[in-house]
């Protein structure tokens, strides 16, 4: 006989919340982390290479000379003759300043001249009476000496006046303002209309002759060129190469960019455009040919405020993380200083996704692959197939 016992409800209840919860939590555990693939990173064997490039910059042909021209007198300009470009001959007309107030001031300085003149005359006259009668003792001596002093004072007074004719006379003409030298205009500064301050420039003028090559270095190349040392020249345009030689290194930088500047003498009758941009290579900052440690910029990354790159483990295949000293650049490469051996293995793709002692592969295109899968289908299908056993053999 079967004996039953009932089940308490409070039980049942227990159970079933009991239960409950389990599931509750089942659902909200986290699942496991799936493990990071297995990344493929493109490297290369570091290795000594030539210094390829050579330093370039780019740069203005100027003239050597470039004269600010400005009236000499103040006035208000009249006229302009000459445009922006224009060739102009030494003694050419490049403005007219309004000279009526100049043509005035020397009519009243010719006018205090004849004044002069009058008086000196007169004072001469009376010089001449008062020694005819000190002659005869009809004077003393104190008297003649007193018309010596005034005609001398009349003498000097008139040769003021002279001189101050002179000088009106210049001002009047410097309301002309004319070229010292031949040249071309490279600027013009004041138009018609305008009133301009004496010394004021109107004009800028590069005058004919030689010819710089003007560019700017930085701070830490700028004692590296001596002067005179040797400098190409390429065009622009056409590609024309010229050969000059450093003449002058400034002495400060420029308070804007910080930079020094170059100027390069070269020969003006093969020199190209006045304006014309062209780029010098100083001889003395090339460095074709030396050997250095160079890598693809794609294998640079930042570490911290320093640069580093990812050094691969062939043995572990795993990769770490090395500081690096940059030089400079070699086209697309950066030179390498400090930092790596020749030898080494550096990851050159993919730097951005790595970790330190993450385990990668080597990548491999899609063509690579497919001659390495051609090749083992080959060497498979050559092993000759087992021999199927005798009849009646023993198995």
């Amino acid at each position: 006989m079967t004996v039953k016992y009932p089940v308490s409800s409070s039980r049942v209840r227990g159970t079933w919340a009991l239960a409950v919860s389990v599931l509750a939590l089942a659902a909200c555990s986290r699942p496991p982390a799936a493990q990071e693939p297995l990344r493929a990173v493109k490297v290369v064997d570091v290795g000594r290479s030539a210094f390829q490039t050579e330093p370039e910059f780019s740069a203005d042909v100027k003239a050597r000379v470039e004269s600010r021209v400005g009236f000499r007198v103040a006035g208000k300009v009249t006229r302009r003759e000459v445009e922006l470009g224009q060739h102009v001959q030494a003694g050419q007309v490049l403005a007219q300043l309004d000279p009526q107030d100049y043509r005035l001031a020397a009519e009243a300085a010719r006018a205090q001249q004849a004044a002069a003149l009058t008086n000196r005359d007169l004072a001469q006259a009376d010089l001449g009476r008062y020694r005819e009668l000190r002659a005869q003792n009809f004077i003393s001596g104190a008297e003649l000496e007193r018309r010596e002093s005034t005609y001398k004072s009349a003498q000097a007074q008139l040769e003021q006046a002279q001189a101050q004719t002179r000088s009106q006379g210049n001002q009047a003409s410097y309301t002309t303002l004319v070229a010292d030298a031949p040249g071309v205009v490279t600027a013009v500064e004041a138009e018609p209309g305008q009133v301009v301050a004496a010394g004021a420039t109107v004009v800028r003028i590069a005058q004919d002759g030689a010819r710089d090559v003007v560019f700017a270095v930085p701070e830490d190349e700028v004692r590296q060129i001596p002067v005179g040392s040797p400098v190409t020249v390429r065009g622009w345009v056409g590609g024309q190469t010229l050969e000059g030689k450093v003449r002058e290194v400034a002495a400060s930088a420029d308070p804007v960019t910080r930079t020094y500047g170059v100027k390069v003498a070269i020969d003006a009758a093969t020199a190209p455009a006045l304006g014309a941009t062209v780029y010098a290579r100083p001889k003395a900052l090339s460095r074709s040919g030396t050997p250095v440690l160079k890598l693809p910029t794609s294998a640079l990354r930042e570490d911290a405020g320093a640069t580093a790159v990812w050094v691969l483990d062939r043995a572990t295949m795993t990769v770490r993380s090395q500081r690096v000293q940059v030089d400079t650049a070699d086209g697309n490469e950066a030179v390498v200083t400090s930092g790596l051996a020749p030898g080494a293995t550096v990851v050159v793709a993919g730097v951005h996704v790595l970790s330190p002692g993450q385990k990668v592969t080597l990548y491999q295109d899609k063509a690579s692959a497919a001659a390495a899968n051609a090749a083992g289908t080959a060497r498979t299908a050559s092993v000759p197939a087992p021999a199927a056993p005798a009849s009646g053999a023993a198995r």
